[in-house]
């Protein structure tokens, strides 16, 4: 498995961040390969980011091709690039939970 760490900055307000990641919430549930998405709030004012677990890389590879991750920038009104980070899986602390290899998406 994979995760990715995507940090972005915004002009949107935490209300219409909070709207936009809901509304398009359904879209991501229906991704192949994404295990779990986790939604962040960072430290630093309009600063947001995603967590994704894949189950491979060609999962994660894939979806940065289709329109929803294209369209990602313009949805959150992301002001400079993102910062993203891509790191292999090793294991999970707890076999349970979102990080078990067979989870099921999100």
């Amino acid at each position: 498995m994979f995760v990715q760490f995507v940090q972005f900055e915004t002009s949107l307000s935490e209300d219409e961040v909070m709207a936009v990641a809901e509304a398009r919430a359904p879209q991501f549930r229906a991704i192949d390969g994404l295990v779990q998405k986790f939604y962040l709030k960072l430290n630093k004012p309009n600063h947001y980011g995603g967590f994704y677990v894949w189950k491979s890389r060609e999962a994660m590879l894939a979806f940065r091709e289709t329109e929803l991750a294209k369209t990602i920038p313009a949805a959150y009104k992301v002001v400079a690039a993102p910062d993203i980070d891509i790191h292999e899986f090793l294991f999970a602390l707890r076999e349970e939970g979102v990080f078990a290899p067979d989870a099921e998406p999100a």
